[in-house]
């Protein structure tokens, strides 16, 4: 329960903060048939990011591939599942290796609408993806 809310309860993640600043931009295009995930985590090996901001992208994807509540994940048939909207960030592991964290929501040919976290190797562009990335550079890199 929370002092503001007696019914509701408290979540059980743990929230850190962390301070740093913005650094470069990069503006890319993800190939046709390159996982979408994979593709951002791939275009911060590139530009040499350890951790990033997804700010934004535009595209379809040729299926969608979204987690949920429950640990499992729904498929979202296309072709050209249209992503409406997404965000997210990218961090590197003590090895260097950048994991993509992004969550989005994509409607069907159809017109129905989902949303959830894309789950990495199963959500392949259909035409090409634009994405847009921001460095983010911690105060504290051991602890990012």
């Amino acid at each position: 329960m929370t002092a503001d809310n007696p019914t509701r309860q408290a979540p059980s993640q743990v929230v850190t903060t962390e301070t740093g600043r913005m650094g470069r931009v990069a503006y890319a295009r993800i190939a046709p048939n390159e996982d979408l995930v994979q593709g951002i985590e791939k275009m911060c090996l590139a530009e040499g990011f350890e951790n990033a901001f997804v700010r934004g992208g535009l595209g379809s994807l040729v299926d969608a591939c979204l987690g949920t509540l429950d640990g499992g994940y729904q498929q979202v048939t296309g072709p050209a599942v249209e992503v409406v909207s997404m965000a997210g960030e990218v961090r590197s592991t003590e090895s260097g290796t950048p994991v993509a964290s992004l969550a989005g929501i994509v409607a069907d040919t159809d017109g129905n609408v989902y949303g959830g976290p894309f789950l990495a190797g199963w959500n392949p562009v259909c035409m090409t993806f634009e994405v847009t990335l921001e460095e983010w550079l911690p105060d504290n890199p051991d602890t990012a």
